[in-house]
Protein backbone atom coordinates (compact mmCIF):
# COMPACT_ATOMS: atom_id res chain seq x y z
CA UNK A 1 0.00 0.00 0.00
CA UNK A 2 3.31 2.68 0.73
CA UNK A 3 5.74 3.30 -1.49
CA UNK A 4 8.70 2.69 -0.62
CA UNK A 5 8.52 1.56 3.23
CA UNK A 6 10.77 -1.44 3.21
CA UNK A 7 12.18 -1.22 6.48
CA UNK A 8 11.80 -4.13 8.78
CA UNK A 9 8.49 -4.31 10.70
CA UNK A 10 8.92 -3.25 14.44
CA UNK A 11 9.27 -5.61 17.30
CA UNK A 12 6.47 -4.12 18.71
CA UNK A 13 4.37 -4.13 15.55
CA UNK A 14 2.75 -2.23 12.78
CA UNK A 15 2.79 1.52 13.71
CA UNK A 16 -0.23 2.68 11.66
CA UNK A 17 -0.07 6.59 12.23
CA UNK A 18 3.62 5.96 10.22
CA UNK A 19 1.72 3.90 7.85
CA UNK A 20 -0.68 6.31 7.44
CA UNK A 21 1.76 9.67 7.53
CA UNK A 22 3.89 8.04 4.73
CA UNK A 23 0.83 6.80 1.86
CA UNK A 24 1.16 7.90 -1.07
CA UNK A 25 -2.18 9.95 -3.13
CA UNK A 26 -3.97 7.17 -3.88
CA UNK A 27 -3.72 5.06 -0.62
CA UNK A 28 -5.01 8.40 1.81
CA UNK A 29 -8.02 8.55 -0.49
CA UNK A 30 -9.13 5.53 -0.43
CA UNK A 31 -8.74 5.57 3.10
CA UNK A 32 -10.10 9.21 3.60
CA UNK A 33 -13.40 7.33 1.76
CA UNK A 34 -13.91 4.83 3.64
CA UNK A 35 -13.31 6.74 6.89
CA UNK A 36 -15.73 9.05 5.48
CA UNK A 37 -18.43 6.86 4.31
CA UNK A 38 -17.35 4.52 7.93
CA UNK A 39 -18.53 8.29 9.99
CA UNK A 40 -21.45 9.03 7.60
CA UNK A 41 -22.65 4.91 8.07
CA UNK A 42 -22.68 5.38 11.75
CA UNK A 43 -24.08 9.13 12.17
CA UNK A 44 -27.29 7.40 10.14
CA UNK A 45 -27.15 4.55 12.55
CA UNK A 46 -27.52 6.21 15.33
CA UNK A 47 -30.61 8.70 14.16
CA UNK A 48 -32.33 6.16 12.40
CA UNK A 49 -32.74 3.84 15.19
CA UNK A 50 -33.57 6.81 17.80
CA UNK A 51 -36.28 7.71 14.72
CA UNK A 52 -37.52 4.50 14.23
CA UNK A 53 -37.70 3.57 18.20
CA UNK A 54 -39.77 6.44 18.47
CA UNK A 55 -42.11 5.85 15.79
CA UNK A 56 -42.85 2.23 16.62
CA UNK A 57 -43.45 3.37 19.95
CA UNK A 58 -45.43 6.59 19.23
CA UNK A 59 -47.70 3.91 16.58
CA UNK A 60 -48.15 1.68 19.70
CA UNK A 61 -49.76 4.44 21.41
CA UNK A 62 -51.82 5.89 18.77
CA UNK A 63 -53.38 2.75 17.98
CA UNK A 64 -53.81 1.69 21.57
CA UNK A 65 -55.70 5.11 21.77
CA UNK A 66 -58.10 4.99 18.14
CA UNK A 67 -59.14 2.18 19.52
CA UNK A 68 -60.45 3.12 22.66
CA UNK A 69 -61.72 6.24 21.34
CA UNK A 70 -65.39 6.33 19.99
CA UNK A 71 -64.90 9.96 18.41
CA UNK A 72 -62.28 10.54 15.37
CA UNK A 73 -62.26 13.96 15.82
CA UNK A 74 -60.50 13.49 18.96
CA UNK A 75 -58.50 11.29 18.14
CA UNK A 76 -57.38 14.35 15.28
CA UNK A 77 -56.87 15.96 18.05
CA UNK A 78 -54.63 13.63 20.35
CA UNK A 79 -52.64 12.64 17.31
CA UNK A 80 -50.63 15.86 17.13
CA UNK A 81 -49.25 14.21 20.22
CA UNK A 82 -48.01 10.93 18.35
CA UNK A 83 -46.72 13.52 15.49
CA UNK A 84 -44.02 10.92 14.63
CA UNK A 85 -46.21 8.12 13.95
CA UNK A 86 -46.50 7.33 10.40
CA UNK A 87 -49.83 5.50 11.23
CA UNK A 88 -50.77 9.02 13.06
CA UNK A 89 -50.23 10.49 10.04
CA UNK A 90 -52.00 7.84 7.63
CA UNK A 91 -55.01 8.89 10.07
CA UNK A 92 -54.72 12.30 10.19
CA UNK A 93 -54.42 12.15 6.22
CA UNK A 94 -57.84 10.27 5.85
CA UNK A 95 -59.49 12.09 8.44
CA UNK A 96 -58.81 15.41 6.27
CA UNK A 97 -60.44 14.07 3.45
CA UNK A 98 -63.79 12.18 5.70
CA UNK A 99 -64.30 15.62 7.03
CA UNK A 100 -64.59 17.12 3.44
CA UNK A 101 -67.01 13.87 2.96
CA UNK A 102 -69.56 14.71 5.74
CA UNK A 103 -69.90 18.06 4.65
CA UNK A 104 -71.42 17.04 1.44
CA UNK A 105 -75.34 16.96 0.75
CA UNK A 106 -76.90 13.72 2.37
CA UNK A 107 -80.02 13.39 -0.29
CA UNK A 108 -80.33 12.35 -3.99
CA UNK A 109 -78.78 9.99 -6.20
CA UNK A 110 -75.84 12.32 -6.86
CA UNK A 111 -74.96 12.91 -3.56
CA UNK A 112 -74.99 9.39 -3.40
CA UNK A 113 -72.77 9.48 -6.47
CA UNK A 114 -70.23 12.23 -4.61
CA UNK A 115 -70.18 10.32 -1.72
CA UNK A 116 -68.82 6.71 -3.36
CA UNK A 117 -66.43 9.30 -5.28
CA UNK A 118 -65.67 10.81 -1.57
CA UNK A 119 -64.55 7.21 -0.05
CA UNK A 120 -62.19 6.55 -2.92
CA UNK A 121 -60.63 9.95 -2.08
CA UNK A 122 -60.49 8.58 1.47
CA UNK A 123 -58.75 5.75 -0.09
CA UNK A 124 -56.17 7.42 -2.12
CA UNK A 125 -55.47 9.97 0.71
CA UNK A 126 -54.93 6.99 2.71
CA UNK A 127 -52.29 5.18 0.41
CA UNK A 128 -50.47 9.03 -0.84
CA UNK A 129 -49.99 9.18 3.35
CA UNK A 130 -48.72 5.71 3.59
CA UNK A 131 -46.34 6.03 0.61
CA UNK A 132 -45.01 9.56 1.88
CA UNK A 133 -44.34 8.02 5.44
CA UNK A 134 -42.66 5.01 4.07
CA UNK A 135 -40.46 7.10 2.04
CA UNK A 136 -39.38 9.34 5.50
CA UNK A 137 -38.71 6.12 7.30
CA UNK A 138 -36.73 4.94 4.53
CA UNK A 139 -34.57 7.96 3.84
CA UNK A 140 -30.65 7.57 4.22
CA UNK A 141 -31.00 3.87 4.79
CA UNK A 142 -29.70 3.21 0.91
CA UNK A 143 -26.99 5.00 1.66
CA UNK A 144 -26.25 1.87 4.02
CA UNK A 145 -26.92 -0.53 1.91
CA UNK A 146 -24.59 1.10 -0.65
CA UNK A 147 -21.92 1.44 1.71
CA UNK A 148 -22.01 -2.07 2.89
CA UNK A 149 -21.85 -3.30 -0.84
CA UNK A 150 -19.11 -0.98 -2.15
CA UNK A 151 -16.40 -0.07 0.73
CA UNK A 152 -14.80 -3.72 0.40
CA UNK A 153 -14.27 -3.05 -3.32
CA UNK A 154 -13.00 0.34 -2.56
CA UNK A 155 -10.50 -1.12 0.05
CA UNK A 156 -9.27 -4.16 -2.05
CA UNK A 157 -8.86 -1.58 -4.81
CA UNK A 158 -6.32 0.23 -2.17
CA UNK A 159 -4.34 -3.15 -1.26
CA UNK A 160 -4.25 -3.63 -5.15
CA UNK A 161 -3.24 -0.52 -5.78
CA UNK A 162 -0.37 -0.85 -2.56
CA UNK A 163 0.71 -4.17 -3.57
CA UNK A 164 1.50 -3.53 -6.90
CA UNK A 165 4.02 -0.37 -5.45
CA UNK A 166 4.88 -3.08 -2.74
CA UNK A 167 6.61 -5.45 -5.75
CA UNK A 168 7.59 -2.48 -7.86
CA UNK A 169 9.85 -1.36 -4.97
CA UNK A 170 10.84 -4.99 -3.88
CA UNK A 171 11.79 -5.56 -7.44
CA UNK A 172 13.85 -1.89 -7.81
CA UNK A 173 15.74 -2.95 -4.65
CA UNK A 174 16.33 -6.63 -5.93
CA UNK A 175 15.71 -7.80 -2.95
CA UNK A 176 12.46 -10.44 -2.14
CA UNK A 177 13.53 -11.78 0.96
CA UNK A 178 10.52 -12.13 4.13
CA UNK A 179 11.25 -9.26 5.40
CA UNK A 180 11.26 -6.88 2.86
CA UNK A 181 7.71 -8.31 1.29
CA UNK A 182 5.50 -8.78 4.88
CA UNK A 183 6.25 -5.26 5.57
CA UNK A 184 4.66 -3.52 2.43
CA UNK A 185 1.99 -6.16 1.85
CA UNK A 186 0.86 -5.99 5.32
CA UNK A 187 0.60 -1.94 5.10
CA UNK A 188 -1.66 -2.27 1.68
CA UNK A 189 -4.42 -4.79 3.37
CA UNK A 190 -4.58 -2.26 5.90
CA UNK A 191 -7.23 -0.26 2.95
CA UNK A 192 -9.39 -4.18 2.88
CA UNK A 193 -9.36 -3.37 6.89
CA UNK A 194 -10.56 -0.14 6.62
CA UNK A 195 -13.63 -1.13 4.36
CA UNK A 196 -14.44 -4.02 6.08
CA UNK A 197 -14.69 -2.04 9.19
CA UNK A 198 -16.79 -0.14 7.25
CA UNK A 199 -19.17 -2.68 5.67
CA UNK A 200 -20.04 -4.97 8.06
CA UNK A 201 -21.67 -2.45 10.78
CA UNK A 202 -23.48 -0.90 7.56
CA UNK A 203 -25.00 -4.02 5.97
CA UNK A 204 -26.20 -5.06 9.82
CA UNK A 205 -27.82 -1.52 10.43
CA UNK A 206 -29.29 -1.64 6.89
CA UNK A 207 -30.94 -5.23 7.58
CA UNK A 208 -32.17 -4.66 10.90
CA UNK A 209 -33.52 -1.11 9.68
CA UNK A 210 -35.32 -2.51 6.74
CA UNK A 211 -36.82 -5.49 9.15
CA UNK A 212 -38.20 -2.44 11.43
CA UNK A 213 -39.64 -0.56 8.32
CA UNK A 214 -41.31 -3.53 7.02
CA UNK A 215 -43.41 -4.12 10.62
CA UNK A 216 -44.20 -0.37 10.64
CA UNK A 217 -45.26 -0.33 6.74
CA UNK A 218 -47.53 -3.23 7.26
CA UNK A 219 -48.82 -1.14 10.48
CA UNK A 220 -50.21 1.54 7.80
CA UNK A 221 -51.64 -1.11 5.54
CA UNK A 222 -53.48 -2.85 8.06
CA UNK A 223 -54.76 0.30 9.36
CA UNK A 224 -55.98 2.41 6.19
CA UNK A 225 -58.07 -0.91 5.80
CA UNK A 226 -59.56 -0.98 9.32
CA UNK A 227 -59.79 2.70 9.00
CA UNK A 228 -62.11 2.52 5.50
CA UNK A 229 -63.71 -0.56 7.04
CA UNK A 230 -65.08 2.18 9.95
CA UNK A 231 -65.57 4.93 7.24
CA UNK A 232 -67.81 2.53 5.03
CA UNK A 233 -69.49 0.59 7.72
CA UNK A 234 -70.17 4.32 9.31
CA UNK A 235 -71.26 5.93 6.11
CA UNK A 236 -73.73 3.65 4.26
CA UNK A 237 -75.59 2.79 7.71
Amino acid sequence: MLHGLLAPIPADGLNYLDVIAHAGVVELSVLGLLLGASVASWTIIVRKYAHLQLAQKESAAFLETFWQSKRLDAIFEGAEKTAQSPVSQVFRAGYIELSKLTQQPQGGESAMSERLGGIENVERALHRAQVSELTHLESTVPFLGTTATAAPFVGLFGTVWGIMNAFSDIYAQGNANLATVAQPISHALIATAFGLFAAIPAVVAYNYFLSKIKVLDSEMQNFSSDFLNIVKRHFFK
